[in-house]
């Protein structure tokens, strides 16, 4: 791939996935940890929950620290706390010590963790000056994305079930310390620091507020929830048939098809408008996502799934794509990083509210939160594409 050739481009990308790869076993370790040991859903729901809007909230300030001072000042230490945060998380569960000590310490590694998928996409953002490689890069990372995402969570779930119910989340804190050590240690590609305006400029405004940005962050926040949801449905699930194990292959799956559709997205070039592809990928998770409550088996989960995933990549290629148009330059990192802080706080709401509703309900309940929140963000996109369409006239090359 051409763009792996600019100078650093093939260290950054690997250390970022080594990084993103320990994020992605967070998720499934908490809850195969707080399920096996406490034995309820709704405390591995909470759990997940607190981890996740800590993260959000975390993200959010560390990527406006970024932008003012740079990516190693602010995010090395940040994700060398956040790893010993998890250890001790790692620790407190295997002496079964009081939730409260375990909710204390997942949200210190969600505050610090950061977004190193952020990161990364700020830094091809700096080496790369053509918009048809920006979108060969960004769908690039979106694939290594469900790379990491189908080998985290069967890694987390085979650990945890073949060793013990923590054990999920020991790999979590090698990568997340050993990735960002990696990557902040590159200094030749990491972004410049640009000089903002005064504060009274429209420049400074909160992030959320330029023009076109709010409904890609609430249709990023409603998919982050059918994450959040299907983390804690699949687990239960798979745990009423008798197959607790298979959970994290069936994510895999999920990842797979996504996967696969980011690097068929992005190994071409779009003549066709970005907010019209934005809104086909939304379309396409609403119109598979209630599948999901039909299946009653691991085969067909997993074949559900598949075609679930496929809407995934595509969704958030072109809606890191929308944001490089939304917002400065000089914003660009806090811009980025907060879809994933919007995906952050869907993924604690969908998977707190599942959980409780698996409790007192059944899985199939789980899925039915999915499928809302399916409908929710095809309703948001639909309604936002006309002013996207305004936004995005000047350049229609994803």
């Amino acid at each position: 791939m051409r763009i792996l050739k600019v100078p650093g481009a093939l260290a950054f990308c690997g250390a970022a996935l080594m990084a993103r790869f320990g994020g992605s076993m967070v998720g499934i370790g908490i809850i195969m940890m707080a399920s096996g040991i406490y034995g309820e859903y709704g405390i591995a729901g909470a759990l997940t929950a607190a981890n996740t809007i800590a993260w959000a909230i975390g993200t959010a300030v560390l990527s406006n620290l970024v932008d003012r001072y740079g990516q190693r000042k602010i995010m090395l230490p940040g994700a060398l706390i956040s790893a010993a945060s998890l250890a001790m998380v790692v620790v407190l569960a295997i002496i079964k010590a009081p939730l409260v000590y375990l909710f204390i310490f997942a949200i210190l590694t969600g505050l610090f963790q950061g977004s190193p998928g952020a990161m990364v996409r700020a830094r091809w953002n700096n080496v790369l000056s053509s918009a048809h490689d920006l979108h060969t890069a960004y769908s690039l990372e979106s694939t290594l994305d469900e790379i990491g995402f189908i080998v985290g969570p069967v890694a987390a779930t085979w650990l945890a079930v073949s060793f013990h119910p923590v054990a999920g989340l020991v790999g979590p804190v090698i990568f997340i310390a050993g990735g960002a050590g990696l990557f902040y240690s590159l200094r030749a590609t990491e972004p410049p620091v640009i000089r903002r305006k005064l504060a009274t400029s429209a420049e400074n405004r909160f992030i959320a507020l330029y023009e076109g940005l709010a409904p890609v962050l609430i249709v990023a926040f409603l998919f982050g929830s059918i994450f959040g949801s299907l983390d804690v449905s699949v687990v239960a699930a798979t745990s009423q048939w008798g197959v607790r194990e298979n959970a994290g292959l069936i994510l895999a799956v999920f990842s797979i098809g996504s996967a696969l559709s980011g690097f068929l997205y992005g190994s071409r070039g779009w003549k066709s408008p970005l907010w019209k592809r934005y809104l086909f990928a939304v379309s396409l998770m609403a119109g598979s996502i209630w599948t999901l409550m039909i299946a009653s088996n691991t085969w067909t989960l997993a074949a559900f799934g598949l075609i679930v995933g496929v809407a995934v990549a595509p969704t958030f290629i072109n809606a890191n794509s929308l944001i490089s148009h939304l917002v400065p330059a000089s914003r660009l990192t806090e811009g980025l990083a907060w879809l994933g802080t919007s995906i952050g706080i869907g993924v604690s709401i969908g998977s707190l509210s599942s959980g409780f509703l698996i409790d007192h309900a059944s899985y199939t309940a789980g899925f039915m939160c999915s499928t809302i929140s399916g409908l929710l963000a095809l309703i948001v996109a639909t309604a936002s594409a006309p002013r996207l369409t305004l936004l995005t006239a000047s350049n229609q090359q994803g």
